[in-house]
């Protein structure tokens, strides 16, 4: 059982009269990843709602700011218990199989635009065997493709661009990997998370973007942009793509400071300290298989 501990800060100067907030910083409480304990300062004396999406259990922090200063502080510690199962034994899951709350992820979507890479996908990946391995394949290929590069995409950067300009963060990686497997029917999502792990030379800890990928009944963690260490990853949302999990979603006039996070893995209920690592076996955090 691996147990992180994290927090994130946040900080807005906003404009009078005020604006909306909807937040996703809380972490997600599935069968495989429980909140153990968590709080949540709000420096502005306000009402906040939160809302559970049941179909992807991300959790969204919503409220009405005045005009001023804003400060937003989230903490969290979570167990983590992955699913783990050898990628050998892990087969695509026919169309006419998929659970429908799986469908939406087969489709284009804003930044994943599958349909503009059906054929480069086909020609690259298609007389792959099916499986783990071509999901694998499809990872590596964006890895060894794309250059990362901090600052170098914009919120409206897709997958396309990314594949033409060849650089970009970790969003960029997880859209141009998402497209393309959908590219060839398989079912991809984004997962925004929080990871302990990421090569300390890209700078402070920072939100980071993956992909799960939908084999054996089950939504599997794919790390395209090979800076973090999966193992790692705390769930805060999923999606079809980085639209559907901003960590924040402001309506109105804002100037925002980066986010402040920092995470540690500490002593389980146990007493043991399990340190995130790179291994061998496909990892799930996202609870048991869906019916079809």
């Amino acid at each position: 059982m691996l147990r992180l501990k994290f927090s994130i800060a946040l900080d807005y100067q906003i404009d009078a009269p005020g604006c909306d907030f909807i937040f996703s910083i809380h972490a997600a409480q599935t069968t495989h990843q429980t909140v153990v304990c968590e709080s949540l300062d709000i420096s502005q004396d306000l009402l906040p709602t939160l809302h559970t999406d049941p179909a992807t259990l991300t959790r969204f922090l919503r409220l009405k700011a005045f005009g001023g200063t804003l400060r937003v502080r989230y903490a969290a510690t979570v167990d983590i218990d992955h699913f783990s199962a050898l990628p050998a034994q892990l087969e695509e899951v026919p169309v006419a199989r998929l659970p429908g709350a799986v469908l939406p992820y087969l489709y284009p979507s804003r930044y994943c635009q599958s349909d503009r890479l059906h054929r480069l996908a086909v020609k690259e990946f298609g007389q792959l065997r099916q499986g783990y391995a071509r999901v694998q394949a499809i990872r590596d290929w964006v890895l060894n493709r794309i250059s990362f590069l901090a600052n170098s995409s914009t919120g409206n950067t897709t997958a396309v661009d990314t594949l033409v300009e060849e650089v970009g963060v970790c969003r960029d990686f997880a859209h141009l990997m998402i497209a393309l497997c959908r590219a060839v029917n398989i079912p991809a999502r984004f997962a925004a998370t929080i990871d302990y792990g990421a090569n300390p030379s890209l700078g402070p800890t920072d939100f980071h973007a993956c992909v799960e990928v939908y084999l054996g009944d089950r939504w599997y963690l794919f790390d395209p942009s090979g800076v973090a260490i999966p193992m790692g990853f705390v769930r805060l949302g999923t999606g079809r793509d980085a639209a559907d999990t901003a960590f924040s979603t402001i309506f109105g006039g804002v100037r925002g400071a980066a986010p402040v996070i920092q995470i540690e893995a500490i002593p389980n209920a146990a007493g043991q300290l399990v340190v995130p690592q790179h291994i061998a076996q496909a990892l799930s955090t996202d609870g048991q298989s869906l019916p079809a």
